[in-house]
This record gives C-alpha cells, structure tokens and sequence, in this order.
C-alpha cells in the first residue's frame, strides 16, 4: 500500500490573517516587505501555508519596531 504524504493546506489572506490574530491588511504587508511568499493562487487570491504565516508573524514580534 503506498503513502500518500499530505500536502499543506493552503488558505486565502483574509483566513491567514485571522489564525495569526492580525489584520488582513498586515498580511498584504508582510508579502510587500518580503516577509510572507503566497504559496499559491485561486483566482486573483492568493494563498498561504499557515505554518509560513505563523513564521511571519513571529519574526515580526521579534523586530522592534522603529518610528
């Protein structure tokens, strides 16, 4: 019987913003400052692994923030 590995699932912007508890607008900025890559698209939307959105979101609490 073969395996089959399981591919990560992938879900649009607004749905990654709201895993991470952050505004889908951060998520839009996170692509902009290269910090997120979509891994995907559906349509014009595109989409994330949440396990690549959880690590955006913990680099960026661990960047000080700069005025």
């Amino acid at each position: 019987m073969l395996s089959r590995t399981a591919l990560p699932a992938l879900i649009p912007g607004p749905l990654a913003a709201e895993e991470a508890g952050v505004a889908p607008a951060t998520i839009r900025k996170w692509v902009q400052l290269g910090h997120l890559t979509a891994a995907g698209r559906a349509g014009r939307a595109q989409l994330f692994r949440l396990e690549d959105v959880f690590a955006a979101e913990r680099t960026a609490r661990r960047r000080p923030r700069t005025a």
